[in-house]
């Protein structure tokens, strides 16, 4: 049987996109308008006028970029291959998150200063801490959930590895300076390179073509695949969903950014504690 992994991500990116092309033929047979118009904004406080057709083509390229990272993760997984993660590995990882992220700012460039793009002027900033909070301790809750209903064992029952990469790395590597690049890209270059990427330009893009809920929806399910672990997959889409209303709710990419950080940097706190025994290993991570 090929490997759960790799079906997983096939059907999870084979379902977003049916859901994205789907809503965009409903709209645009049975809801016609003027595209050149930019449409009012009938969901939240992310406005979403100023992306183009072309932007599509650009959240293709940094979408198959993921799917192809998350497939050569499965495919290694399904022929037993060990890839070792090194310090230069890290590094071109590292490079190629803030690459995105440049390709983002890049793309709307022109159309709209970035501060005004992604809310960074937003006035309740000092709100971050608390909506992170808010937002970890819910996500613990979800995968607390997920461990009563027997997740994990259904996870291990399909002979797929329960943990993340990047968990067990964080648990187990003895060489200091993989150990302190892992700690960098999960805390500090992942959510503010992720959410810049799929908060900040693929969602609006989603929701001005797609609407906003399947926007919501479909961003979620690409995030959660995007991870390329079968452990995490219905657990991340559900952050991903919490992490957009985040900034619909505030209008600024800080606060996903905050609450993106708060959790994986709870994650590395929790891993280093289970390292040195100070902590049973957590159901789900």
């Amino acid at each position: 049987m090929e490997n759960v992994t790799v079906i997983s991500m096939h059907a999870t990116y084979g379902l977003a996109v049916f859901l994205f092309f789907a809503a965009v033929a409903w709209r645009a047979f049975l809801c016609p308008r003027d595209l050149t118009i930019p449409p009012p904004n009938p969901f939240g406080k992310v406005s979403y006028g100023i992306y183009q057709w072309r932007d599509l083509l650009v959240v293709g390229v940094i979408v198959g970029f993921y799917y192809l990272s998350a497939l050569t993760v499965a495919m290694g997984e399904k022929d037993a291959v060990q890839m070792k993660i090194t310090s230069a590995g890290l590094i071109i990882n590292i490079g190629l998150q803030f690459f995105l992220m440049g390709l983002a700012f890049v793309m709307v460039m022109g159309r709209i200063r970035p501060i005004e793009w992604l809310g960074f002027r937003w006035k309740g900033w000092s709100r971050v801490f608390l909506t992170s909070l808010v937002t970890l301790l819910t996500m613990w809750t979800i995968f607390l959930g997920f461990h009563f209903v027997g997740y994990q064992e259904l996870i291990e029952s399909l002979g797929v590895k329960s943990t993340q990469e990047a968990v067990d790395l964080l648990r187990k590597t003895k060489d200091i300076n993989v150990l302190i690049l892992m700690t960098v890209a999960v805390v500090i270059v992942a959510p503010l390179c992720e959410e810049v990427v799929f908060r900040g330009y693929i969602y609006p893009a989603l929701k001005k073509f797609a609407g906003p809920w399947i926007g919501w929806v479909v961003s979620a399910l690409l995030f959660s695949a995007a991870h390329g672990s079968v452990a995490v997959l219905i657990p991340l889409f559900f952050f991903g969903l919490i992490l957009v209303l985040l900034y619909e709710w505030t209008g600024s990419i800080w606060a996903p950014i905050g609450a993106h950080a708060v959790f994986n940097g709870a994650t590395v706190v929790v891993q280093m504690l289970e390292r040195f025994g100070l902590l049973p290993e957590a159901p789900i991570q």
